[in-house]
């Protein structure tokens, strides 16, 4: 009797360790080197703005207009952080408690960051995550890096805008937009493709790191702005001079250098797909780069370096739906086609039309996210992540996605930035004066001056 008993309570622990094994595994835990990885992304992405974005559009202006655009941007970081942590963060990544708002906008569950502790999880992953006692799973990071992650997305994007009306607006119409633009554009159309509950990101749209987000919505918001405000007074139809080419390189530099976080940090975890969107990013940089060289030197007969780093940043825009999707053939493919389409808008469409996008915020970021968007529904790829496939590997259907993702974004962003140039322009002004611009805005707006001259 006595062995049937050891044997019985043998056998019933035996039953019992797979049920203590997978009660261990349900209590998740901050992961110290996906957290890690994600806090220097974070810094690498707000070095795209400052000073990378400053430097880039700041050295292609001219020179009495350089400090305008370093105080743009800089202003912009300020001010959209402390609108996110208020309550823009919430509106893109929370949640509605009207049903009906849900798919659209999120609420404000989490202004001011309320029920977010230190400790917390994030509760948006892309690669790593672990599992939760009621079935579920959650990232591997706290959820406050998340939210710093994505802060700097927000800050970004209406910074990119600038390069549309660079050298005529008047800072205080700038600033008014800007805060509403990010506010009642940028932070729905984020809730759209990255929230949970988004009716694209339902409909499954892919937007690794913010094609659609980022620089589709960015753009055309540059090209109808550009419009709006009218040419520079002595536009002429072709690219002003730059200042400072140097200044250019180096931005450029650094918005390459800054992207691997930008990219490669979306996937919320240090693995495998971050490394793998890490090289597609270099290589469909690298790839537009090139190209668009080659296309300088037959057309202008000469190779420059602001063509170089044009194609760069196209190639870097073109890249970013697709980092987490598409393999080296798709970010050679997508750093081809870019430099081709931006090349042509660029030199041969914006000057036919003789809109004045100062520095090709349209040109670029607009037509290279799009490009990207809708390479994203072509080239991506399952060995890349095996839930997700494109057109030339058999799924059609989501080249469709994205094309509905592109349209949506472009009606949405165009539309309400035309109304919300309207109610600034109402407000405050948005023009910079004849006087104004012929001084140059560092001098109207900030009484300032970038280069001394001593006798």
């Amino acid at each position: 009797m006595k062995k049937y008993i050891i044997s019985l309570i043998a056998l019933l622990t035996l039953i019992s360790l797979p049920a203590l094994a997978q009660e261990t595994t349900i209590t998740p835990t901050i992961n110290a080197g996906d957290t890690a990885w994600m806090i220097v992304a974070t810094a690498f992405v707000l070095l795209m703005s400052i000073p990378g974005l400053a430097l880039f559009y700041g050295g292609l202006v001219r020179r009495k207009n350089v400090l305008s655009v370093f105080m743009q941007v800089f202003i912009l970081v300020a001010v959209i952080s402390i609108e996110w942590v208020m309550f823009g963060y919430s509106n893109a990544f929370g949640s509605n408690s009207i049903e009906a708002l849900k798919p659209f906008i999120g609420g404000f569950d989490w202004a001011f960051l309320k029920n977010i502790n230190i400790s917390d999880l994030s509760p948006y992953f892309i690669s790593h995550s672990q599992p939760t006692a009621d079935g579920g799973t959650i990232g591997t990071i706290p959820h406050v890096v998340f939210i710093m992650f994505q802060c700097m997305f927000a800050i970004i994007t209406p910074a990119l805008i600038i390069g549309a009306f660079a050298e005529r607006i008047k800072f205080k119409g700038f600033l008014l937009f800007s805060l509403l633009w990010a506010i009642l554009v940028y932070n729905p159309v984020a809730h759209w493709v990255w929230s949970g509950d988004g009716w694209l990101f339902k409909m499954g749209a892919l937007d690794f790191a913010g094609g659609a987000v980022v620089h589709i919505n960015a753009g055309i918001a540059a090209l109808v702005t550009a419009i709006m405000l009218g040419k520079r007074r002595d536009y002429k139809g072709h690219a002003l001079p730059p200042h400072n080419i140097p200044f250019v390189a180096i931005g450029a530099a650094l918005l390459w250098f800054g992207w691997m976080g930008f990219n490669a940090g979306s996937g919320l975890a240090a693995d495998g797909l971050a490394g793998s969107a890490f090289m597609v990013t270099h290589i469909a940089a690298a790839t537009a780069a090139l190209t668009w060289a080659i296309l300088d030197w037959i057309v202008g007969k000469k190779p420059t370096v602001v063509g170089i780093s044009t194609g760069a940043v196209a190639g870097l825009v073109a890249i970013t739906p697709a980092a987490g999707f598409v393999d080296i053939s798709g970010a050679l493919l997508i750093g081809l086609l870019v430099s081709l389409i931006c090349f042509f808008m660029v030199a041969i469409v914006k000057p036919k039309l003789g809109y004045d996008d100062s520095l090709d915020a349209f040109g670029v970021h607009g037509i290279g996210g799009i490009i990207g968007a809708l390479a994203t529904g072509l080239f991506a790829s399952p060995a890349i992540q095996a839930a997700y496939s494109g057109g030339f590997y058999g799924n059609w259907s989501q080249f469709g996605i994205q094309a509905i993702s592109v349209i949506a974004t472009i009606a949405f962003s165009g539309i309400m930035t035309y109304i919300l140039f309207k109610i600034t322009d109402k407000l405050v002004g948005i023009r910079a004066s004849d006087k104004d611009e012929a001084i140059g805005l560092d001098e109207s707006m900030h009484n300032e001056t970038a280069y001394t001259t001593f006798d």
